[in-house]
């Protein structure tokens, strides 16, 4: 027989129930079912219009000897070793700069944060006015200068140079942001301690501040290297992978190759094979990097 206690748990269980259920279908619907169906795509050859056949293996076979897709993983590796370093380091010192008891502090605090909250394609439509090779605000600048012209999104050697540009003023805020919550939590005795001992403001920042924002460091780096392996609707307002393919992203041939309005013959089941290509790649990096800072004992997660 159960008991007044009994029940009331079962009834507190079917509340809980009852208030995650929508949330969890939701998540199930929006998430898991597409990330399954993608999979069951990735084992054919179809473009969701005529009759498909199996496929097996053989898309991911064919992702491992495309040249394109070698292309595009150079790009995006290029990408990755220039943005994700730069926007850590220049996100951890804008950061302790911020930290410091400045005048208008909030308004630069705001002034950093203002471009993250934008699209990242409001910032790619804005910056093709910025670096217009004829128009552009960046080569007036240059000629005021008596610098000479430069093709910026339009020259290959410099185009990927300036989406990491690009990327960088619109999403270092968001480490700045993060950055600025650790240092809140660096102990100022500590601190005040080490000052007192005769330690410079360096040597303060390299034993005492860096230790502590280690944890956030590697939070950082998983994030921006998620967001670099992921480059795409930058690419798709600024130079949709020209000129001559030299901006062409892993994420962005994945669109070419899938979607007939980017450019491709609709291989539905190839694109979907380089898009789980891409999530064994990025699920691999986060593993790594949690498995790091276990062992290394910085409690990052």
């Amino acid at each position: 027989m159960a008991t007044k206690k009994d029940s009331i748990s079962w009834r507190d269980t079917l509340t809980g129930w009852g208030f995650v259920a929508p949330a969890t279908a939701l998540i199930i619907g929006l998430a898991f079912f597409p990330a399954g169906w993608a999979f069951l795509l990735s084992r054919q050859n179809t473009d969701l219009i005529m009759p498909s056949s199996p496929a097996g293996w053989s898309n991911y076979e064919l992702m491992l000897h495309d040249p394109g897709v070698r292309g595009a993983v150079m790009h995006t590796l290029f990408f990755s070793a220039l943005f994700v370093p730069i926007s850590i380091l220049g996100g951890m010192v804008l950061a302790v700069a911020l930290n410091r008891e400045i005048r208008f502090q909030w308004f630069y605090r705001t002034c950093i944060f203002v471009p993250f909250v934008a699209s990242a394609a409001a910032t790619g439509i804005l910056a093709n006015f910025v670096f217009d090779p004829d128009f552009g605000i960046a080569n007036n600048v240059l000629r005021h200068l008596g610098l000479p012209k430069q093709g910026f999104l339009t020259d290959p050697t410099q185009a990927m140079i300036v989406l990491v540009i690009i990327s960088l003023w619109g999403s270092i805020g968001f480490n700045v942001v993060i950055y600025l919550a650790a240092l809140q939590d660096v102990s100022k005795d500590t601190i005040d301690a080490a000052r007192v001992d005769g330690a410079s403001p360096l040597r303060i920042f390299w034993h005492v501040t860096l230790p502590e924002l280690r944890p956030v460091t590697v939070f950082t780096t998983i994030w921006q290297m998620i967001t670099a392996i992921q480059l795409f609707d930058l690419v798709y307002t600024t130079t949709k992978g020209q000129p001559l393919d030299s901006t062409v992203t892993i994420v962005f041939y994945l669109y070419v190759q899938a979607f007939p309005l980017g450019g491709g013959a609709g291989a539905f089941g190839y694109g979907s094979a380089i898009a789980y290509g891409v999530f064994a790649v990025t699920l691999l990096l986060t593993v790594v990097m949690i498995a790091y800072s276990r062992r290394a004992k910085v409690e990052a997660f």
